[in-house]
C-alpha cells in the first residue's frame, strides 16, 4: 500500500497531560465473584428431597451447600464484558511529552476492561511478584518518560489491573502482566503493519489504508486512534491503537467511540477533539512519524 502525498515532517504537537499515580494503603485483598443469591437454596432443596431415599446427612448436605455456593460465585458474571489491549506509537508519545525514545516499535499501553478503575486501593503493587516479567515488560512495556521506574506499571496495575482481577484468570499481579504480554506478543501488532507495508514514513497515509489492514488481518473491528494538532490540521497523527477480547480471550470488535479525555493520554474516557487524542478521521491524511 503507497502512501499518499508527501506532507515532510511533523511539527511539535500541543501539550498533553501526563497521567498521575493514585496512592492506595491496606492489605491485598480479592473482590471478584459475586456472592449467591436464592438459586442456591432452590438447588439445595433439591438435594434434600433426594436425602429421603439416600439418606444423606446433615454434614453432607452441608457440603454440598458450599460447594454449589462456591460454583455459583465462581459462575458470576463479570462487570465488564471487555479487554482492551491498547497500543502507543511512542513516536507521538514523546512529541507531546518531550521525552527521548528511539524505540521503533508499538509498545504496550495496557490491558483495561472496558468498566470500571481503581476498583481496590488496598491491593498494592508489588514488582517482585513479576520479577521474572521484567525483561520483557522493559521492553514490551516501558515506561517512555522514566525508562528506570516502575511507576507506569504500578499505575496501571492499580487503575485497570485491580478490576481486571474481578477474573480469576486475572487475579494476581503475575496474571495480569503475563496475560497482557502473551497478548500483545500473539497480536503483533508491528509485524502486521510491517508485512503489508504500513512503516513510519514522512509521507502521509489515508486511514482507509491503515484500518483496511488491521481489521482485516484480525477479522474484526479496531481502534485507531490519532492526535490533531489544530481543528482544521492538514494531516492527524497516529497515536493508539486498541485491540478487544472478551472475557475469554477471544478477539471481538472494539467499538468507535472516543475514549480520551481533554489532553490526557493516561485516561480512557472522553476527548479533546481539537489538541487531543481521538478515533482518527476518515477523511484526514494520516502521518506514521519515523522514531525520533
Amino acid at each position: 500500500m503507497a502512501p499518499i502525498s508527501s506532507g515532510g515532517k511533523r511539527p511539535a504537537l500541543s501539550e498533553a497531560h501526563s497521567w498521575r499515580c493514585a496512592k492506595s494503603a491496606g492489605k491485598p485483598e480479592l473482590t471478584s465473584g459475586l456472592p449467591g443469591c436464592t438459586s442456591d437454596l432452590l438447588l439445595l432443596s433439591g438435594y434434600m428431597e433426594c436425602s429421603k431415599d439416600m439418606k444423606l446427612s446433615s454434614p453432607l448436605l452441608l457440603f454440598l451447600a458450599v460447594g454449589l455456593s462456591s460454583a455459583f460465585v465462581l459462575s458470576s458474571p463479570l462487570p465488564w464484558p471487555k479487554l482492551i489491549l491498547t497500543h502507543s506509537w511512542p513516536s507521538s508519545f514523546c512529541s507531546i511529552e518531550h521525552c527521548e525514545s528511539n524505540i521503533s516499535h508499538w509498545t504496550l499501553h495496557g490491558l483495561w476492561p472496558s468498566k470500571g478503575a481503581f476498583c481496590n486501593s488496598s491491593w498494592h503493587f508489588n514488582s517482585s511478584e513479576i520479577q521474572d516479567l521484567l525483561p520483557d515488560l522493559k521492553i514490551s512495556w516501558p515506561d517512555l518518560e522514566n525508562p528506570f521506574s516502575t511507576e507506569f506499571w504500578k499505575y496501571e496495575w492499580h487503575k485497570h489491573g485491580t478490576c481486571a482481577a474481578k477474573a480469576v484468570s486475572l487475579n494476581s499481579q503475575h496474571k495480569y502482566f503475563s496475560k497482557a504480554l502473551e497478548l500483545y506478543h500473539k497480536v503483533d501488532l508491528n509485524g502486521i503493519l510491517k508485512k503489508f507495508n504500513i512503516i513510519p514514513s514522512e509521507n502521509y497515509y489515508t486511514f482507509a489504508e491503515i484500518e483496511k489492514v488491521i481489521d482485516t488481518f484480525y477479522g474484526f473491528t479496531s481502534k485507531i486512534q490519532c492526535y490533531h494538532q489544530s481543528k482544521n490540521a492538514e494531516f492527524q497523527t497516529l497515536g493508539q491503537i486498541e485491540i478487544c477480547f472478551n472475557p475469554d480471550f477471544n478477539l471481538m470488535d472494539c467499538e468507535k467511540q472516543e475514549t480520551l479525555s481533554k489532553g490526557a493520554w493516561y485516561n480512557p474516557v472522553a476527548v479533546d477533539k481539537t489538541s487531543g487524542l481521538s478515533v482518527c478521521d476518515q477523511n484526514t491524511p494520516v502521518y506514521y512519524p519515523p522514531p525520533l
